[in-house]
């Protein structure tokens, strides 16, 4: 247990700094917004590319740790569609509780992983990354769409999709890979830029909390975070036990399914007429939990 704390440690202090320095000015309101940008649309995809394209997709293990994460993917969503009934809830409530359910937080994935199994843990990471990247995203986009009405604002989201610099960073690694993976000229400054995102990744997810958005929680804050908290461990631990992952595997697939929901399910709800204020506060409120689960979660299921 200490040991899982001690790796961990650094991941939340960079939150907490990120968190602590926009409250107070530091070091500019202006600074944060083109941080993340920066994260989003260079460091982080560079990341993605650079481990995808060194990752070994070929064998049997690596269809497994995609079955897995679509297994695992199918059976969470299925249980939120069927509490949608019991909850009672409206539209715009309902979305921003499957996304809190669903969603994971990318840096802070990248990040644990990175502290608790170095390097050989971050290319089985981005291989579930370019799994989960795309098909959460479609299958949020989904939940949106079912709704009567939305289907006219579903071509220029799945156009957005498309774009989506994550989404492509998975294709163009996987890509690369393929045809024989990057020249080391190339891969030595991506890899450059990737120890950039995950440090200003986390910041960045740090600055974006919001306390206020607390105010206005109820009773979906806390199933939601029970399922993306808790559950979707416990049941991440048994696909991985079920198909017989290798033990790194199983670790890291419990690792990103242990993860708060992702800050970006914020601007997705903005977009498509969700719930954006209990967006916030499921985001803040799952970060600050997941502080606390992590370490549980990983010490039993490991």
């Amino acid at each position: 247990m200490l040991q899982i704390i001690l790796a961990l440690v650094p991941v939340f202090a960079l939150l907490m700094v990120g968190f602590f320095a926009r409250r107070h000015g530091f070091p500019g309101e202006g600074f944060w917004a083109p941080a993340e940008r920066l994260t989003y649309y260079l460091l982080f995809p560079a990341l993605l590319i650079n481990s995808l394209s060194q990752a070994s997709l070929s064998g049997a293990e690596s269809l497994q740790i995609v079955m897995a994460v679509l297994i695992l993917l199918a059976l969470v969503s299925g249980i939120c569609l069927l509490l949608k009934k019991p909850l009672g809830v409206g539209f715009a409530a309902y979305t921003s509780f499957y996304q809190g359910s669903m969603r994971f937080n990318t840096f802070v994935a990248l990040a644990t992983t990175s502290a608790l199994l170095s390097a050989a843990g971050l290319v089985i990471a981005a291989i579930i990354a370019a799994v989960m990247i795309p098909v959460l995203n479609i299958l949020c986009v989904l939940v949106f769409a079912s709704e009567k009405g939305l289907f006219a604002n579903l071509l220029p989201t799945l156009k957005a999709l498309a774009t989506n610099p994550l989404i492509l960073a998975c294709f163009a690694g996987v890509l690369l890979n393929l045809l024989g993976g990057l020249p080391a000229t190339l891969s030595a400054t991506l890899g450059l830029l990737g120890q950039m995102a995950l440090p200003l990744g986390l910041l960045s997810v740090g600055a974006a909390l919001d306390l206020r958005a607390l105010r206005s929680s109820g009773r979906l804050l806390y199933i939601s975070s029970a399922i993306k908290l808790l559950l979707f461990p416990l049941i991440a631990w048994g696909v991985a036990y079920g198909l017989q992952l290798s033990a790194l595997a199983s670790q890291v697939l419990i690792i990103f399914a242990a993860m708060p929901t992702a800050t970006s399910a914020y601007i997705l709800a903005r977009q498509l007429g969700g719930d954006a204020p209990l967006m916030a506060a499921i985001i803040t409120a799952q970060t600050l939990f997941a502080m606390l689960t992590i370490p549980l979660v990983l010490l039993f299921l490991r």
